[in-house]
């Protein structure tokens, strides 16, 4: 089974940025694709943003032009770049990879956006 792990998660102001970072416990380059997500309490996992092994990067209409998904080779990491936030981003973080039939939840990091 394939673990994940989270970081970067915080507390930050309106207009800030963060950078969260998903470190796999295999190489990167194995995963067919790696994703972020989001939730918030009472509602449904929302995909994020998703690049996959290609290269080629996905975004959410509600992220896009803001938020910048990519691996770190050097790290073995995928990260995911957040700039402007808004209070409507604070949620709980998820990174997520599939490799064939099977994928692989981490278990969350916190983002809050708030004044």
């Amino acid at each position: 089974q394939v673990q994940l792990v989270e970081s970067g998660g915080g507390l930050v102001q309106p207009g800030g940025s963060l950078r969260l970072s998903c470190a796999p416990s295999e190489s990167i380059f194995l995963f067919d694709t790696m994703a972020w997500f989001r939730q918030t309490p009472g509602e449904s996992r929302e995909w994020v943003a998703l690049e996959y092994s290609s290269g080629s990067r996905r975004y959410s209409e509600a992220v896009k032009g803001r938020f910048t998904i990519s691996r770190d080779d050097g790290k073995n990491s995928l990260d995911l770049q957040m700039d402007n936030l808004k209070p409507e981003d604070t949620a709980v973080y998820y990174c997520h990879a599939v490799r064939g039939p099977n994928s692989s939840w981490g278990k969350g990091t916190q983002v809050t956006v708030s004044s």
